[in-house]
């Protein structure tokens, strides 16, 4: 993005949407912590080493080398396909079906494209179900959470339940599919009911509801028949060749799916008539005197956990290489930034003890001062846990990733402890009031 063709409120609405923000902003709220400024949380680094403990010895059981250490090489990067998998593969049998099909063969560009309206739907559906519901399969297995969320989606787009043309194309996700689209339809598809309740069900379809929108909206991203699998035909005009190798920068993919899917999410705050999306004051950068919005830390979960999610497929699929990955944070969500209240790391003030609910948590929506300030914090911990992470192996950044580290430590090892602490639910040490659309 051209920050220079901006000024005044565009200029910082452009800033507050780019990849570097995040960490600059959340590094701000991380040096008030050191400072003992922040308004709900005490910080303890000396806990960190706690972390990476307990994140080593979950690498070292889940991804073993020969000579008792962690095999680096094996650890996949954080994204949706190991969700789509839970339990057992789903994708690869999916796949088999497209190389079975008749008619024309199925390029590997488009089984790509598949996938990306796979896993962008998936995503999207992917905000917290809260502690209740589950989602059974035939086999008489059963997910929740995350796992749940993912495998339901499975089902829905192998039913074709995203498709305008589920008899033809069941394999796809295009506006006129999503037109079809409404909370009846999602609540059955996802078996919810009122012994298996879902947090955020109405958030959750208004997402997909608003895509419809966004993809019409957007041809230049998502092409004449409005489909999410589209974005690598503009990415691939915005790609450099390297040799036999197709490069895109990380930016390509973050610019089209911030502006691309701009209208899918909820109305919060704006600068100069911008919406932001997932950016949020926070009072320890407040100042006098200051321009609109330098007080505003922008975190983009969702956008980010996309972003990780579609360039799996890319890279295994198309054989693309990303650049700039150095750019992109851990997700500031409350598995990552659960760890770091239940090691101790950072602990509540009195002000934030005092919204415990019955089960002794403070339940708080995702706008409150601390969430906002939780957030920041995990972003900037992930960075150092994963330092600490590569330190203590006697590796470096290319050798585990931070994409690594959070699918293989800190998000794993987040709903461990959780469960481990809290046995009746598994839930966070902070309870957030999702709407399906942040968290």
């Amino acid at each position: 993005m051209n920050l220079t063709a901006f000024s005044g409120p565009s200029l910082q609405a452009a800033y507050l949407r780019t990849l570097p923000a995040i960490r600059e902003r959340c590094s701000n709220v991380h040096a008030m912590a050191q400072r003992g400024k922040l308004e709900y949380f005490d910080y303890n680094p000396d806990q960190e080493s706690s972390v990476v403990n307990y994140c080593l010895k979950i690498m070292k059981r889940d991804f073993p080398a020969a000579d008792g250490g962690v095999d680096f090489a094996s650890i996949p990067p954080h994204g949706r396909w190991r969700h789509l998998d839970a339990g057992k593969s789903r994708i690869a049998p999916l796949m088999a079906k497209w190389d079975e099909e008749r008619g024309s063969l199925v390029s590997e560009k488009e089984k790509c494209k598949r996938l990306i309206d796979l896993f962008l739907v998936s995503v999207l559906l992917d905000a917290g179900a809260g502690n209740q519901w589950a989602y059974n399969e035939s086999d008489g297995e059963s997910y929740s959470r995350s796992e749940g969320l993912a495998v339901a989606t499975v089902h829905m787009f192998d039913q074709g339940l995203f498709s305008g043309s589920p008899a033809a194309q069941p394999h796809r996700v295009d506006a006129q599919g999503l037109s079809q689209i409404n909370e009846a339809s999602i609540a059955t598809a996802m078996q919810v009911s009122d012994t298996n309740p879902m947090v955020g069900l109405s958030g959750r379809t208004s997402l997909l509801v608003n895509l419809k929108t966004a993809l019409e909206s957007n041809p230049r991203f998502f092409g004449s028949d409005a489909r999410p699998g589209n974005i690598i035909d503009f990415l691939e005009s915005e790609s450099k060749l390297d040799g036999s190798s197709v490069r895109v920068h990380v930016s390509s993919l973050w610019g089209v799916l911030l502006e691309g899917l701009a209208l899918i999410w909820p109305a919060r705050y704006s600068i100069g008539g911008v919406q932001l999306g997932d950016v949020w004051p926070c009072s320890v950068l407040a100042t006098d005197g200051q321009a609109e919005g330098d007080d505003f830390v922008p975190f983009h979960k969702l956008t980010g956990w996309i972003t990780y999610s579609l360039i799996e497929p890319m890279e295994k699929i198309l054989k693309w290489r990303f650049d700039g990955i150095e750019d992109m944070t851990g997700l500031p969500e409350y598995r990552n930034g659960g760890l770091l209240i239940d090691f101790g790391v950072l602990t509540l003030k009195p002000s934030l003890q005092a919204l415990a609910n019955a089960s002794g948590v403070p339940c708080v929506p995702p706008s409150h001062g601390a969430v906002v300030e939780w957030r920041a914090m995990t972003v900037i911990e992930l960075d150092r846990i994963a330092d600490g992470i590569r330190r203590q192996a006697g590796v470096n950044s290319r050798d585990l990733t931070l994409a690594q580290v959070l699918e293989s430590a800190t998000w794993k090892g987040g709903r461990e402890i959780a469960k481990r602490l809290r046995p009746m639910t598994g839930g966070p040490p902070i309870e957030i009031e999702s709407d399906g659309t942040v968290f």
